[in-house]
């Protein structure tokens, strides 16, 4: 990205007592859990907490989380990480946040208490506002001006469904009573002394509302779906010394620390594993996969079932642009595994199980539990196991679990390389499901190419810190964040091609096998 490399020089709005604390935080808020990670000037992180939250199940298909359990667990992990490192908010040039997209919040702007508990991304339940919006013929244009297609996996239709289902939910959004946004928007009202209402450009690019080109909210949009601006926060860059405030005396801290950065948890995992060029890409297993590629200033619009996304916009500078895939079910595939299914005791014995025998035996398993997102967008698609026979035993299905991520990673991976015509030369890998090095082993024989992972396996929470620090001058430039980069380890492919291709069309056939299994017009 030409004009990016020195984003804030000469900015009188940097306060200069930053350049000389020590260390950079990120809060990181997920799917799962919540983490603070302190990082030096090497990228290297220092110290972290961790706390997961719990994932509440209504109904089939549904899935929340209480906002006012995260906000507990973030004032949790900031001190634990603070008092297990003796640091307080003076040891702080700038903290960054970074969280799970899509996920909706609405609250009451008066006391700042939740009037329901926040929709996930993964949540299907608005299938049927979906479904009738497309029957409306909506669909080119929130594809036109968003870069996204109509689905229950964008915060547009949740924010319909909680209005709908809270008393006088509309009324009360007109009369500027309520605040709406994603989980990073929740916790910079609570974290900052002024109640800061904004979001960054990457979250924004997630609701269905935002225009793509001018980075601001769409009117004829929301003229068209009812929603009032004055629900909706104010849109920012994903780095800025000034736009996201500091934060409150009062709060985890305790003290005054700014806000530099704020970016969607896969957007921040591009900026941590430096994607800063056209034509670089990642791909982050956490409990979805996400694949991005720089597309640079390009809005790259996707004839093969992908999303036109923002990757991040530094200050004043023009913002990069990206196509994504996300797959719902990569870590949380795993997960099922051990709570629902109890086939292992502990994420790591899914290596063990799956080393104990050469192959699947035959069985394929699609996790589509919540849909199908990128590349088929099929919410009615649900989870199958198929290929069973005597032979296969629990190993197999371990093993076809973890195959199960690394196929739905290749439609991802293949459709991308058909939209941007650039051949996938090795593919960058972050996110806690990399610490399986035969889930790595599996991607490079999947996909046919070498997969490399960094030292630092957390960049979402790397890529908060960086925008924050860059922000605030603690970091000086792209250059800079570059030559911190550090490679760990990389995988050859081993497999045959025609053994790879013949699995791989045994996987096309299982997925068709999920598809029509609920209703789409239903409630």
């Amino acid at each position: 990205m030409a004009g990016t490399d020195h984003l804030y020089s000469g900015s009188r709005s940097i306060p200069q007592r930053t350049m000389t604390r020590q260390y950079v935080g990120a809060l990181d808020s997920g799917t799962t859990s919540t983490r603070f990670m302190v990082f030096d000037r090497q990228g290297q992180a220092v110290i972290q907490a961790q706390k997961e939250h719990a994932q509440i199940f209504p109904a089939q298909g549904w899935v929340e989380h209480d906002p006012m359990e995260i906000w507990k667990n973030v004032c949790e992990v900031i001190r634990a990480a603070l008092q297990r490192g003796d640091l307080t908010a003076q040891d702080f040039a700038a903290i960054g946040i970074t969280n799970q997209r899509e996920t909706t919040v609405i609250w009451e702007r008066k006391t700042g208490l939740p009037v329901y508990n926040a929709v996930v991304w993964q949540d299907v339940r608005t299938a049927g506002i979906c479904a009738a919006w497309q029957a409306d013929g909506l669909e080119p244009e929130v594809s036109r001006v968003t870069g996204l297609p109509i689905s229950p996996y964008f915060s547009a239709s949740k924010i319909h469904w909680i209005l709908d289902h809270i008393a006088e939910g509309w009324s009360r959004a007109q009369r500027g009573e309520l605040c709406c946004g994603t989980i990073d928007t929740w916790l910079l009202w609570h974290l900052t002394a002024d109640q800061r209402f904004n979001t960054d450009v990457t979250n924004a690019s997630r609701t269905m509302y935002m225009d793509l080109q001018t980075l601001a909210w769409d009117p004829g949009l929301l003229q068209t779906l009812g929603i009032p601006e004055c629900l909706l926060p104010d849109i920012q860059p994903s780095s800025h010394p000034e736009a996201y405030g500091c934060t409150s005396l009062q709060g985890p801290l305790a003290g005054s620390v700014p806000i530099g950065g704020v970016l969607g948890d896969q957007q921040a995992a591009t900026v941590g594993q430096t994607c800063f060029s056209p034509g670089e890409a990642k791909n982050t297993y956490g409990t979805g996969c996400f694949v991005l590629l720089n597309t640079g200033r390009e809005i790259v619009r996707s004839q093969n079932g992908l999303v036109t996304t923002v990757a991040y916009a530094f200050g004043q500078a023009p913002p990069a642009y990206a196509l994504e895939g996300s797959i719902a079910m990569g870590g949380a595939t795993i997960q099922w595994l051990r709570d629902e299914m109890a086939m292992i005791a502990t994420a790591a014995e899914s290596e063990e199980w799956a080393t104990r025998v050469p192959d699947s035996g035959g069985c394929y398993l699609v996790p589509a539990f919540s849909g199908l997102l990128a590349p088929h967008w099929r919410s009615d698609a649900r989870g199958v196991l198929v290929g069973l026979t005597r032979y296969v035993t629990k190993a197999h299905v371990v093993r076809a679990a973890l195959e199960a991520i690394c196929y739905q990673s290749r439609e991802v991976l293949d459709a991308m390389q058909r939209d941007s015509g650039m051949p996938l030369a090795s593919l960058h890998v972050d996110g806690g499901a990399t610490a399986n090095d035969f889930l790595m082993q599996l991607q490079a024989d999947i996909q046919g190419v070498e997969v490399v992972r960094p030292r630092c396996a957390e960049t979402t929470s790397l890529g908060a810190a960086y925008a924050a620090g860059l922000a605030v001058g603690y970091w000086s430039s792209l250059t800079e964040l570059r030559e911190n980069y550090r490679e760990d380890h990389r995988w050859q492919p081993r497999t045959a091609p025609q053994e790879r291709e013949a699995g791989y069309r045994q996987w096309r056939k299982a997925v068709v096998r999920t598809l029509d299994w609920t209703d789409p017009n239903s409630r």
